[in-house]
């Protein structure tokens, strides 16, 4: 199953939120909603920094994983950005496919 690295910026209500709920119960709310995507929460950290929550997800597909941030950054609490992840095994596929291209200016 794919796996996704959600980058999350809480707002000011998110924030709100956090204080009154508690990070376990964010976690909790989380993770019931991946696994309603038929996915798994692989792991959740906070964090300082840019971002304030890093979230690994295997979720079925794209579709799944869009859905997700959509829903999330919409609601008004978090601006979620998503990054694909690839296992090693992936990379040597994608190392191995012919690619036809031609620079710029060659």
């Amino acid at each position: 199953m794919p796996k996704y690295l959600f980058r999350v910026r809480l707002t000011v209500d998110g924030l709100k939120g956090l204080i009154k709920d508690g990070g376990s119960a964010r976690r909790d709310v989380v993770e019931r909603m991946v696994q309603g995507l038929g996915g798994r929460l692989e792991s959740m950290y906070w964090a300082f920094g840019e971002e304030d929550v890093y979230a690994t997800v295997e979720l079925p597909n794209n579709t799944s994983a869009a859905a997700m941030g959509l829903v999330t950054s919409a609601a008004g609490g978090v601006h979620t950005s998503t990054v694909v992840l690839l296992t090693a095994e992936e990379v040597d596929e994608a190392v191995r496919q012919k690619v036809e291209y031609r620079p710029p200016g060659a």
